[in-house]
């Protein structure tokens, strides 16, 4: 798209503007002779004077540059069948977290990073899709590679700046800006379109521009710490379930750390931090062939909902106060909530409505 500058009145006429003000225009200059050629210095002087950038600005700058320096050779991108993602390098022994939907049900892995032309070769270690987190490990390790610094998902606040750095559409260590537009957010993932149909908790929402490929890089800060995974960007119904521009969602550093750590430890996920039911179920329609609930099928023994009593053939129909009518918004209710903590489960038994109160278990 070719863009026409904007035509720039000169200074001259700008000073006239504003003397019209008060006086009849600039074609005299009141006040005799001495105070002309005042006033024609003056404009002469102002008219040449170069206007310096303001400071904030060049400060801002300042410190994209700085962050983009220190953070894009920790961004790698990563070839993974037919199908392009980022990843971020954990640490020195070669360690890269990205999203379980980059890897797919791919064991072995092309990587590009930022300090070299040819690709690595890499391995899987382990994916996690319950939280849509995967680690690769590079086969060796490339001279100058870089692991990223992880920040405090405590201090991630709305309104604060950030950058998010990735391979989108395949243009590596690309670079997009934007802020953090909410936290705490609950998105389910569709499973139709390559994500792994996970309902994810304390999304960090973003109006940094998040497009294929750029899922598993990473959203920084301007101290250059990484404080999420860029996911996936939120859908527009209304526009055929296209992209909603400055929408877009990043797995909270938090649990990148806690699920990242806990695979190169033992090679699986042991404690994900996760609540649960312990249940399994299936949404249940009404008489108009609408999702009312969910039945619970079988209870784990021993788990969450069996100590509360809740039982199979019980219909779950609010979680707090979140009315429950599927599967997935009972996976949203969830999300938020911590093991242990206690939770108002209303539902029917026998078309009788009850409640209890039910002590989370752990996914």
């Amino acid at each position: 798209m070719e863009i026409s500058p904007r035509r720039l009145l000169p200074l001259t006429a700008l000073l006239c503007a504003a003397v019209l003000a008060t006086t009849a225009g600039c074609a005299e200059t009141p006040g005799g002779p001495d105070q002309a050629a005042a006033w024609e210095q003056s404009r002469n002087s102002t008219s040449t004077r170069p206007v310096p950038a303001p400071q904030a600005l060049n400060d801002l700058q300042t410190d994209y540059e700085t962050v983009i320096r220190n953070v894009l050779p920790s961004v790698v991108q990563i070839e993974s069948g037919n199908s392009l993602g980022s990843g971020v390098v954990y640490d020195s022994k070669g360690h890269v977290i990205t999203n379980a939907h980059v890897v797919g049900s791919g064991r072995s892995f092309l990587v590009t990073v930022a300090t070299g032309e040819e690709p690595l070769t890499a391995k899987l270690v382990s994916s996690y899709p319950e939280q849509d987190l995967a680690v690769i490990k590079l086969d060796s390790l490339p001279v100058g590679l870089k692991p990223a610094k992880f920040g405090d998902s405590s201090e991630v606040t709305v309104g604060q700046i950030v950058l998010a750095m990735g391979s989108p559409l395949g243009l590596s260590s690309s670079v997009t800006q934007g802020i953090v537009s909410g936290i705490g957010r609950t998105v389910t993932e569709s499973a139709a379109d390559g994500g792994t149909g996970a309902t994810i908790g304390n999304m960090v929402q973003t109006s940094a521009a998040i497009n294929p490929g750029n899922s598993g890089g990473a959203l920084v800060n301007l101290d250059s710490e990484v404080i999420g995974i860029p996911t996936l960007a939120a859908t527009d119904p209304g526009l055929g379930d296209a992209a909603a521009p400055g929408i877009g969602f990043a797995i909270p550093v938090s649990m990148v750390t806690t699920v990242a750590d806990q695979i190169i430890s033992t090679g699986r996920v042991t404690d994900s931090g996760r609540a649960a039911l312990e249940i399994t179920g299936r949404t249940v329609l009404d008489d108009n062939y609408q999702p009312a609930g969910v039945a619970i099928v079988e209870v784990v023994a021993g788990g969450a909902a069996d100590k509360a009593g809740l039982r199979a053939g019980d219909i779950i129909t609010k979680v707090g106060s979140q009315e429950i009518t599927t599967i997935t918004s009972l996976a949203e209710a969830l999300a938020p909530e911590s093991p242990g903590e206690k939770v108002v489960v209303g539902y029917l038994r026998d078309g009788e409505a009850r409640t209890v109160r039910v002590t989370l278990g752990e996914i």
